[in-house]
């Protein structure tokens, strides 16, 4: 099928197989090394290096998968040293034999934030019990040490001559509300002394220490309202560069690294506000300059070397990708070390968003991303699928998404909404979505749909909204009320705050306490529109007995949903082997909703002949 003007449909598995992630980037002594997760390739996530002169190649056995289960999300899943890959995969941490040929179990646990220090691997181990940072010598006979426990929360350590850096924040706490920085006295292979905490509390939340090569510890704080840089010398903390924006990513995983030291003093850093990133440096007076980068959204994982940074960055029109920068010139060089669009995909036409911001009922703005369908002419009017972000501490990203092109390429329009709550905004909106989920996240998404309704963009029946984990959460609720959604998809969704709070690991619990309070659990009675579940039945965030149990209770009340189970399938559906599969399954949701509505409308005109 084509779309007019040449447009073809994006296959299936053209768009699964362009969904490579890239993540955990860092610099090694021989080189760069990342994460790459091949959703056609099983879903499985190997670690991959990239040398000057020798390109790409993975340096895992074939089929190991690296996975930290760490805080339930990961981070800091591996680290190389004199040519060791350390890792971790699903029974514990592991060290490599032969470069990379073969992996040893070194530990059993649950283990992230690897990171070398001085003749030692340090990193971050976690039980129900609590956290505790560990140290285990390089050489010789594996023998593991605790530094620190905590019934709380560990961020990744940060090794300094004389010193070892982390975050913590207690079990009642999420990292971007309340997260300390502390500082102690340590030289391998002899222990903490002294710790002080330097910044974070109650209304403070302090992230991703690392010391500079002044001697300084940098951190940064959103004591300001936004993520800005401090530095500590050892008497006093002090401002960096005061930014309106982003210095650091909200802290799902481990071992973040927004910005990173250049060798001419300099700090390249990577600044969000709304759904743009942008690179910038922090000259040694505190000057803010921007770098011309051709990225909209940069991933929270700066690797620098001299005076380049590697980052992993992308832009409407191009999806993640693996970039190294010369930060040397005024007219910085870009040289792309690894894509996801293959072959089939070059030079392939794709949709474009613009920025669309809509003014709800309180007065504020809503900002969202219109992706419209692939080719369409400037007046164009489309079916379109408002998509609520997971998170729902997350945001919608400027980047280009091949399994949102799936959808465009197919006559639809793709809506982002950066709701309430959403990152990118200062801490102040970041939490004002708490005891509001379910409510103000779902007026935000219907609030977007309607002005497009009016704005002659779409016609009812036609409005569609999905959401993935809390974003599924959003969309359960906004197909239980009346309003502008004709159909929802759920996937990996979260139906009950009370009882996702008693289920859902470790990490995330506090953040279930916070967020409920809203609308509350999704009642099957309440539920006005057709829907399609996705799941996976190894889910751990968001259990699926939950969906399990909304669905048999839509099917009792006669309006039974559309179900599809993924077998051995986690959380992440979009990045999994099954991926295709919920692809599909979405698009056919809609047009059998479609479909329904315009024979019930030739029903309707047939009767009235």
């Amino acid at each position: 099928m084509r779309l007019g003007d040449g447009i073809a449909e994006l296959s299936v598995d053209d768009a699964v197989r362009a969904s490579v992630s890239y993540d955990q980037l860092r610099a090694g002594d021989d080189g760069l090394y990342w994460l790459e997760t091949r959703p056609d390739a099983g879903g499985g996530t190997t670690v991959t290096r990239w040398r000057s002169g020798e390109g790409n190649r993975d340096v895992c056995p074939a089929g190991f998968n690296v996975a930290s289960g760490v805080h339930a999300y990961g981070g800091g899943s591996f680290a190389v040293v004199d040519g060791t890959l350390w890792c971790v995969g699903g029974d514990g941490l592991y060290r490599s034999r032969r470069d990379g040929d073969e992996l040893e179990l070194v530990s059993h646990g649950c283990f992230g934030g690897l990171t070398i220090g001085d003749g030692e691997l340090l990193a971050v181990r976690e039980s129900e019990q609590g956290d505790q940072l560990v140290a285990m010598s390089l050489s010789g006979a594996p023998q593991m040490r605790t530094l620190v426990s905590s019934r709380g929360f560990f961020g990744a350590p940060r090794p300094g001559p004389g010193w070892l850096a982390w975050t913590a924040w207690s079990e009642r706490d999420m990292p971007w509300d309340t997260c300390e920085v502390w500082v102690a006295s340590y030289s391998p292979p002899g222990s903490v002394e002294d710790p002080v905490k330097l910044a974070g509390g109650p209304n403070e939340s302090a992230v991703e220490p690392r010391w500079g090569p002044d001697g300084a510890l940098y951190f940064a704080s959103d004591r300001n309202g936004w993520w800005n840089l401090y530095r500590w010398n050892g008497l006093k903390v002090e401002a960096v560069a005061a930014i309106t924006g982003e210095c650091a990513a909200e802290p799902w995983e481990l071992g973040y690294a927004s910005y990173g030291f250049l060798d001419d003093g300099r700090i390249v850093v990577a600044v969000q506000k709304g759904p743009r990133h942008r690179l910038v440096v922090i000259e040694p007076d505190g000057t803010v300059r921007p770098v011309d980068v051709p990225y909209t959204s940069i991933k929270p994982y700066l690797a620098v070397r001299g005076t380049t940074v590697a980052l992993i960055g992308s832009s409407p029109t191009a999806a993640p990708q693996v970039a190294l920068i010369d930060l040397a010139d005024a007219d910085p060089q870009v040289e792309v070390l690894a894509r996801s669009e293959h072959a089939r995909l070059d030079g392939a036409r794709v949709s474009t968003p613009t920025e669309l911001r809509v003014r709800v009922a309180s007065g504020r703005e809503v900002l969202a991303l219109v992706y419209p369908p692939t080719g369409a002419a400037a007046d164009w009017r489309a079916p379109v699928i408002v998509r609520a972000h997971p998170g729902p501490t997350a945001s919608c990203l400027l980047r280009l998404d091949w399994q949102a092109q799936f959808f465009t390429s197919r006559g639809f329009a793709v809506v982002d909404v950066d709701y309430l709550g959403s990152t990118g905004y200062g801490r102040v909106f970041r939490e004002s979505l708490y005891g509001r989920w379910g409510l103000d996240d779902v007026d935000d998404c219907a609030a977007v749909a309607v002005h497009l309704l009016s704005a002659g963009r779409t016609v009812l029946g036609q409005v569609f909204i999905r959401g993935a984990s809390a974003g599924g959460y959003t969309a359960l609720h906004a197909v239980a009320q009346d309003g502008p959604f004709a159909a929802a998809t759920a996937v990996s969704a979260i139906v009950d705050p009370d009882r996702w709070a008693q289920t859902v690991p470790r990490f995330q619990r506090a953040h279930a306490m916070r967020l409920r309070g809203g609308a509350g659990r999704v009642r099957a009675a309440a539920v006005q529109r057709p829907l399609l579940l996705i799941h996976g039945t190894a889910d751990e965030v968001a259990v699926v007995e939950d969906v399990r149990e909304l669905a048999e209770e839509l099917t009792s009340l006669g309006t039974a949903p559309e179900v599809l189970l993924l077998a051995d399938v986690g959380h992440y559906v979009a990045s999994s082997h099954r991926a295709g599969a919920a692809l599909e399954a979405e698009l056919a949701h809609y047009r059998s909703v479609m479909a329904g509505a315009a024979n019930d409308q030739r029903g309707l005109h047939s009767g009235q002949r």
